[in-house]
């Protein structure tokens, strides 16, 4: 057994898709991005239905997959987030299907965030990632992913495209050109939105071995 850390996602209200076949498709496309982004142990790929799964050897490389997975899908499609530390052994000999407490722990963190979002008031802002670790490590990285999840839930769709752009290494002055607004337009939601907050998070975050 190897312990890694394991991500499971689902697309949110995914049978309300108006073309699931669409859906679909889109989700294959981010997730094949962001497997040439993170490059994972394990691949992100769907398993059944709206769910999909990838497995990192450090966990910031995890949690920012997470990140980049949930806003290149947004504002199209909600997704939600389970990540977990933990041994793993595969079933199979090709490592397709696998086993174990890693996916034990990310499988109850996202249970329990869709558990929490049905505490939350329609016109609240919710959690849609969770982290399971035993520890304070675990602890700490839960509190980090709930914090930045809240900043994100506040953001529009451009504030969300221009914080896509900064954590890909794009200047706020290539990105006011993107959005057709002037660069102290960028600079003021940069501020407002907290996405300079949202970068150093993911930087903080990414570092974690």
């Amino acid at each position: 057994m190897t312990a890694v850390v394991t991500l499971i996602g689902d697309v949110v209200s995914s049978r309300t898709a108006p073309d699931r076949r669409e859906l679909h498709a889109l989700v294959q496309e981010t997730l094949a991005a962001v497997n040439a982004a993170t490059r994972p142990l394990h691949p992100l790929r769907i398993t059944v239905g709206d769910e999909f799964q990838g497995a990192w050897e450090q966990r910031g490389q995890a949690l920012h997959a997470a990140l980049l997975l949930r806003l290149t899908l947004l504002p199209r499609v909600e997704t939600r987030y389970g990540l977990g530390r933990g041994e793993v052994t595969a079933l199979e000999q090709d490592g397709t299907v696998q086993d174990g407490p890693g996916w034990w722990s990310a499988r109850e963190a996202i249970t329990a965030a869709k558990g929490a979002e049905a505490d939350v008031r329609s016109d609240g802002l919710v959690v849609r990632t969770r982290w399971q670790e035993e520890g304070p490590t675990g602890l700490a990285v839960d509190a980090a992913v709930r914090h930045r999840d809240l900043l994100v839930a506040g953001l529009d769709e451009r504030s969300l495209r221009l914080l896509r752009g900064l954590l890909l290494g794009r200047t706020q002055r290539a990105l006011a050109e993107d959005e057709g607004i002037s660069p102290t337009a960028v600079s003021r939601r940069v501020h407002r939105d907290g996405l300079e907050q949202l970068v150093a998070i993911d930087a903080d975050l990414a570092g974690l071995p």
